[in-house]
């Protein structure tokens, strides 16, 4: 008699894996051409007039930024700042932040519907680059607040991490330059000067080394500098001449 075999035991079927949906960090351009981010434009509607009552601003230099691809950078005090940029323009604009905001399991949903881009602190994140790249490359703005955190020192301005001068050599992007002229008080107007857009087109083509970038890194800090001692000129003989009048 022939000897039964065991059964072969059917090997388990490997469980189909949910594919996430990737996450594009670009927004389509309309029909017009421009990036239009619809949840950062309800909050534009909703979030800046209440920050306005609690925490009053005014611009001073051309607040109109044009569509197209931008990088603004400012100095940074409060958590409110990222509402200073926003106001100058009905398109979106990627906020680049730390990364553990988008990891948050309510936060983090939040954020990436503004299309935020998630950041290392020491400001050597790969990912982040890549991305700001891409949008800018795609039309679109991107903005830095370079020294990394909330200046919260005696200090007119924290060092500024790299990143923001390499981004727009590498994109030939136009910087939009602002400045918040002192810490922002509760129920205290706080003055936000714009600076005229420029572009760090003496890099272009030029071999990126430390050195360079430090070096226009020096110069984006600089003109943040420049734009608040000439806003307190402008400031000082405007008193001086109330001073001549009374």
């Amino acid at each position: 008699m022939e000897e039964k075999q065991p059964p072969v035991e059917q090997a388990s079927k490997p469980k189909k894996e949910k594919k996430q949906k990737k996450y594009d960090i670009c927004v389509k351009a309309n029909k017009k051409g421009r990036h239009i981010n619809v949840l950062m434009n309800v909050l534009r509607v909703i979030v800046v007039p209440f920050i306005w009552l609690i925490l009053p601003f005014r611009f001073y230099g051309k607040r109109k930024v044009e569509d197209g691809a931008a990088i603004y950078i400012c100095n940074h005090y409060r958590i409110f700042d990222p509402v200073y940029p926003a106001c100058t323009t009905w398109e979106g604009i990627h906020y680049l932040a730390k990364k553990s905001i988008l990891s948050h399991p309510v936060y983090g949903l939040f954020c990436r519907g503004l299309r935020i881009i998630g950041v290392n602190r020491d400001g050597t994140d790969v990912r982040a680059v890549m991305d700001s790249l891409k949008c800018l490359k795609n039309g679109e703005k991107i903005a830095i607040f370079p020294e990394g955190t909330r200046n919260k020192t005696e200090q007119e301005m924290l060092e500024f991490k790299g990143g923001a001068a390499m981004m727009a050599i590498k994109a030939k992007a136009p910087i939009i330059p602002m400045a918040i002229y002192k810490k922002p008080r509760f129920f205290r107007m706080t003055h936000i000067i714009i600076g005229e857009p420029f572009e760090l087109s003496e890099y272009y083509g030029v071999k990126m080394t430390e050195e360079t970038l430090a070096e226009a890194d020096g110069k984006l800090y600089q003109k943040i500098l420049d734009l608040k001692a000439d806003h307190k000129r402008f400031l000082d003989e405007k008193k001086a001449k109330k001073q001549k009048k009374a």
